[in-house]
């Protein structure tokens, strides 16, 4: 199976199956003496494993990372990183009834034609269990990238099925099970969830994902846009099925007086551009939106066939969440992470000496009769008491 490995510089090669004894990756491309811990990757994990609410998979997982190599006394050696995490709580007994038969909307028939045989097992290689590891990978990223330019990337819910969920303030979202940023819609999410769960049956979920304080000139035109790479590691997201950058689809409706970001000496008056402007980055915020389709695995019955192409009707049993995209946020920061820790090395590697006449602007001006957000929910310029 070719396709594991991501990046150009900075890549992570994932391997290992939902029921298999662990997954994994190995990372290379990280820069020498970085300080690094278990614990600056544990925090991530924490963030993602499943079991921590009842609105979730009930499987559990410590997520415990392990780091095998690239890291001695403490700091980076340049050398490739290699990360596992053990499987503590698979129960592969669930999967039985799925041995000769596909779930609607799920992997299994397309890998079963694609390589003749599949791991019917929670999934195997296409299960969401896969993304601790990018997780992980990822955590190193936001590190350096933070410390060498400042750059902070954060992610919340905006959306649960037809339930939204706009941006009030960063603090709220460590304060509930739904990455959600805004407190005040919390309830409403639970009551909805907990119905769901009743019916057997699962929802969809919007994620925004923003990233603050990245330099001016990160990407690169025609093949190698900054843009075009975030929604290409967006969609490699389990159940990923839709990329919006900046004002998204919003944008078929705008005039171009009023999509188009004005300049001036104290900044950008908007950012419907999502802080992207020819494949390269402008010094704004980064803002992406992914749209999460519903989950595949549910007790509701359905029509498939079996490998002979025979009529069944598929029921899944087991632990899974009845919507991806309660624990997705992680997994967003991640891959935004991952993408940008890549291109940061690249504009390093070949425009690092690039000096011009002309400023760099602020990000946004302080004052302007627009408004600083896109159409959508994403708030894209937070207020410093908000950060």
């Amino acid at each position: 199976m070719a396709g594991n490995t991501f990046g150009r510089i900075f890549t992570v090669t994932s391997f290992g199956e939902s029921h298999g004894p662990a997954i994994g990756c190995v990372v290379d491309g990280c820069p020498p003496g970085l300080a690094l811990s278990v614990d600056d990757i544990q925090q991530d994990l924490d963030r993602r494993k499943p079991g921590t609410s009842r609105h979730v998979t009930q499987r559990q997982e410590s997520d415990t990372v392990e780091i095998l190599s690239g890291v001695f006394e403490g700091k980076t050696t340049g050398t490739p990183i290699a990360l596992l995490i053990r499987n503590e709580d698979a129960r592969s007994k669930d999967y039985g009834n799925l041995i000769d038969t596909f779930r609607p909307g799920h992997a299994d028939y397309t890998y079963w034609q694609k390589y003749g045989i599949r791991d019917h097992r929670g999934g195997g290689r296409a299960s969401a269990r896969e993304t601790a590891v990018r997780v992980a990978a990822a955590a190193i990223a936001k590190k350096w990238l933070g410390e060498k330019y400042g750059v902070v990337i954060r992610g919340y819910l905006s959306q649960l099925g037809p339930l939204e969920a706009p941006f009030k303030s960063w603090g709220e979202v460590s304060k509930n099970p739904f990455f959600s940023a805004s407190s005040e819609v919390v309830p409403k999410l639970e009551s909805f969830m907990d119905e769901l769960r009743k019916a057997g049956d699962s929802v969809g979920a919007r994620i925004t994902t923003v990233a603050e304080h990245v330099p001016v000139g990160w990407g690169a035109p025609v093949y190698a846009k900054l843009d075009s790479d975030l929604a290409s590691a967006m969609m490699s997201i389990n159940a990923v099925k839709a990329v919006e950058i900046g004002s998204g689809f919003s944008s078929v409706t705008q005039r171009g007086s009023e999509h188009g970001d004005e300049l001036t000496p104290e900044g950008f008056v908007t950012n419907h551009a999502g802080g992207i402007l020819g494949g390269i980055s402008t010094g704004q915020d980064i803002v992406v939106t992914i749209g999460i389709k519903p989950t595949s695995s549910i007790r509701v019955a359905r029509r498939s066939i079996d490998k002979l192409g025979k009529p069944v009707t598929v029921e899944t049993n087991g632990r899974h969440d009845p919507c991806v995209g309660i624990r997705a946020t992680p997994i967003a920061e991640a891959m935004m992470a991952l993408v940008l820790m890549d291109h940061a090395l690249l504009h390093r590697a070949q425009n690092a000496d690039v000096k011009t006449p002309t400023p760099k602007i602020p990000a946004s001006a302080k004052k302007s009769s627009r408004s600083s957000r896109p159409s959508g929910p994403a708030k894209l310029n937070p207020d410093p008491d908000e950060a």
